[in-house]
């Protein structure tokens, strides 16, 4: 990776038009409508709902910049990259029906040395299109395994979110569907490893995976069960730690801690005994 170039790149800055139907679609992939008679399920997916509301995990999906980092001129060993963390803070709610712009730029990065990898930290500011109103901050790390040896910007990483020592005060288990990731990929992320058999073998896996950011919705939808009252609106930011792939089909597990506004969690496939999400800390009102 060319450190001077990454750090001088203009990440492109999209606009888009939230419509009922993306939300709905949206929600549809993160598994909403397993409960479809009941109201806390149907505003996310009814457009005729009394409060039709968007999830907020949305955000992470929403006018993202693409694949800026596979550009020639940055030399980065984008095949080998991996998504290691994930946060976001609301703002605003999202609403239907209005345009929105995002504008990214690179953080940091943490070299952790030849043969080693580095850390790249990017935030993304997503915006009302006309009023310019900050509507969320997303904030992604990524795993670099081939680029180390590029240099510093910062000189560590950020410590992780300590889980409580105590036993779980409750825990939400949320089943996935054989089809989850066909679905979720139609919000925008049409990584081949996630449809194509094939290609998720190449990269080593027995099968496609899940997104990691739709493991992240379906966290996001336990911590609005258990600490919001199924509330959008009192969610106010999310963050965690990507830590192994789910196969769709897959049941998660969401563990949560509540201190105050405070929710720390963590989450494992119920099949397999595995932590996927780890290091989870949540702000609700």
């Amino acid at each position: 990776m060319k450190l001077d170039r990454l750090l001088d790149f203009q990440i492109p800055s999209p606009t888009a038009t939230l419509t009922a139907r993306d939300a709905a679609l949206y929600a549809l992939g993160i598994g909403v409508g397993d409960r479809p008679d009941d109201a806390a399920d149907l505003q996310f997916l009814y457009e005729r709902a009394p409060s039709f509301a968007v999830m907020p995990s949305m955000v992470n999906v929403l006018c993202h910049p693409g694949g800026w980092i596979m550009a020639p001129e940055l030399a980065v060993d984008w095949v080998r990259l991996l998504h290691g963390e994930q946060a976001f803070e609301m703002r605003r709610p999202l609403r239907p029906g209005t345009d929105y712009r995002a504008d990214s730029r690179v953080l940091g990065v943490v070299d952790k040395g030849e043969g080693k990898g580095a850390l790249l930290y990017l935030r993304k500011e997503l915006r009302e299109a006309a009023s310019g109103e900050l509507v969320s901050t997303v904030d992604s790390t990524y795993v670099l395994r081939g680029d180390g040896g590029c240099g510093s910007t910062m000189d560590a990483a950020p410590a992780p979110h300590a889980l409580p020592e105590r036993a779980p005060d409750q825990a939400v288990e949320l089943a996935t569907s054989a089809r989850a990731a066909l679905i979720y990929r139609l919000s925008g992320d049409y990584n081949p490893i996630h449809a194509d058999p094939a290609m998720a073998r190449k990269a080593g896996f027995e099968r496609p995976i899940l997104h990691g950011l739709c493991s992240l919705g379906v966290a996001t939808r336990a911590v609005l069960r258990a600490a919001c009252g199924d509330d959008p609106a009192r969610l106010r930011s999310l963050a965690l730690r990507f830590a192994s792939p789910v196969y769709p089909g897959e049941t998660l597990v969401t563990e949560l801690w509540r201190d105050g506004e405070f929710v720390s969690f963590r989450t494992r496939v119920a099949e397999r005994g595995v932590v996927v999400l780890n290091n989870g800390r949540a702000r609700v009102d």
